[in-house]
């Protein structure tokens, strides 16, 4: 009963494990996008236009929103498919 028990812990646990190395990657991901090309490499990408918009400034305004909607998208598909490998699909 015991050894049972054991198992599903170290399951339960290797589950959320890969759960939040998603999550670092994916939010790394993020705040490099937003705070990197939208503050830190602004003026670099602002050599580059965008609609009639400077690049740096629409990753400012607009890029890093989009990129955290798609995330979440992306999010969604890895946690689908790590609830199937771990049997949580049910």
């Amino acid at each position: 009963m015991k050894n049972s028990k054991q198992k599903k812990q170290a399951h339960a646990t290797a589950y959320w494990k890969e759960n939040l190395r998603y999550l670092i990657i994916l939010l790394s991901v993020w705040f490099i996008v937003s705070y990197g090309a939208g503050i830190l490499f602004k003026d670099v990408l602002n050599e580059i236009k965008l609609g009639g918009f400077k690049l740096g400034f629409w990753f400012a305004q607009q890029g890093s929103i989009y990129i955290f909607i798609i995330l979440i998208f992306v999010y969604v598909r890895l946690m689908n498919k790590l609830d199937k490998k771990y049997g949580y699909d049910k």
